[in-house]
């Protein structure tokens, strides 16, 4: 049944004139069965019933005009007929058409002064001694399809509006998303730029140093082109994982800075620890080579795990940072015992967008996400490729 009814709300919506063209006949048949076939002859029935009940078909695309001619029917019909037809009552519903869906107010103030005068024009004829209580009768309904028809009017209004704002903050965070993606990924582009533009500089020095010692010591000449070939490959791969990272142009010339890596977690923790909170760094596993990038991607998703923590965790007093060395990957874990202050905050950010952009330039993952026992947990995987040793 449930289902029955919101297909034909949904119906109704899509078709609003064919539902006011069913209202119309509807009620229609209604005052001509109701109407008392000794007062006026059949087809001055049908005349004032049609004219008071077809123009509803058209009451939302012309509100007033369909009031206005349906207001001239009912006034030939006090004019000319001695019998009333409740078929007049049709004027109600016209008039919460004009209040419902007529934009300027001085049309909903001139048809409610049009049906107060046939409503006291059809009390003075038809309610004989009954005069005030068929007036406050018929007023209080006049009354009451304005209110309604205004509140639904607003109600609409509203309820547009809110649409509106909805459907412009759906833009908005679209867009607010794709600049921190871009942001990131230029961010990135300018880390990777410093690894990539050293291992080129090592390769140069290098490759000069084999050429001018070749004749007079041919095996520093080979090693120093052994170091050549190894600082190059990391320098491809590095280049590979650059490979659709956009880079910002208009910040090209930013001063380069010296990029943290592994060894430089514990300076980082020191200060968290100057911040207030405990944290522990815990290494396990058989260290391997990891490559200057990937060091540095490692470093900034703990510094924006631990960023967190402190921002966001309700009495966190203390952290852990956990780094294990697998066979093939290397896993970071970063957790605390706090109270999340709202899950939308952690789960909504950019930090954690920026945090998955880095982990996967790398072929990596990060999942986030309360702890059972309370706090949170940031979990990372990077793959470990073949690359030059840990600096």
């Amino acid at each position: 049944m449930r289902l029955r009814r919101d297909a034909i709300l949904r119906w109704a919506r899509r078709h609003p004139l064919a539902v006011d063209a069913v209202l119309a006949a509807a009620l229609g048949l209604w005052f001509l069965l109701e109407a008392a076939p000794e007062t006026e002859d059949g087809l001055a029935r049908f005349a004032i019933v049609a004219g008071l009940t077809a123009p509803l078909a058209l009451r939302r695309r012309a509100p007033l005009v369909v009031f206005g001619a349906m207001s001239l029917v009912a006034f030939l019909q006090w004019l000319f007929l001695s019998a009333e037809y409740n078929a007049g009552l049709a004027l109600i519903v016209a008039f919460y058409a004009v209040a419902a869906h007529e934009p300027r107010r001085w049309g909903v103030a001139a048809a409610a002064a049009i049906l107060e005068l046939g409503v006291l024009l059809a009390a003075i004829k038809y309610w004989g001694d009954a005069l005030l209580s068929g007036f406050v009768v018929l007023s209080a309904l006049v009354v009451a399809a304005g209110a309604l028809g205004v509140y639904m009017r607003t109600r609409r209004q509203h309820v547009a509006a809110l649409q509106e704002r909805a459907d412009q903050l759906e833009r908005e965070r679209d867009q607010q998303a794709r600049l921190a993606t871009a942001a990131e990924r230029a961010r990135i582009a300018r880390e990777m730029h410093d690894v990539v533009a050293h291992n080129l500089s090592v390769m140069i020095a290098l490759a000069d140093g084999a050429r001018l010692t070749a004749a007079q010591d041919p095996s520093k000449a080979e090693r120093a082109m052994g170091a050549v070939s190894s600082t190059g490959r990391e320098a491809l791969e590095e280049m590979r994982r650059l490979l659709g990272v956009l880079r910002d142009d208009e910040q090209a010339d930013a001063l380069l800075a010296p990029q943290p890596g592994i060894a430089a977690l514990d300076g980082l923790l020191e200060q968290v620890r100057g911040a207030g909170l405990a944290t522990r760094l815990t290494r396990t596993g058989t260290p391997a080579p990891v490559g200057p990038g990937t060091q540095l991607a490692l470093y900034r998703l703990v510094q924006e795990a631990l960023t967190n923590t402190l921002k966001h965790a309700r009495g966190a007093s203390s952290a852990e940072v956990r780094l294990h060395y697998g066979a093939g990957d290397l896993s970071l874990e970063v957790i605390d015992d706090g109270a999340p202050a709202a899950a939308p905050a952690r789960n909504g950010g950019h930090g954690l967008a920026g945090m998955r952009e880095r982990a996967a330039a790398y072929g990596g993952d990060v999942e986030a996400g309360p702890r059972r026992d309370g706090g949170w947990r940031v979990r990372a995987r990077i793959p470990l490729v073949a690359e030059g040793p840990a600096r």
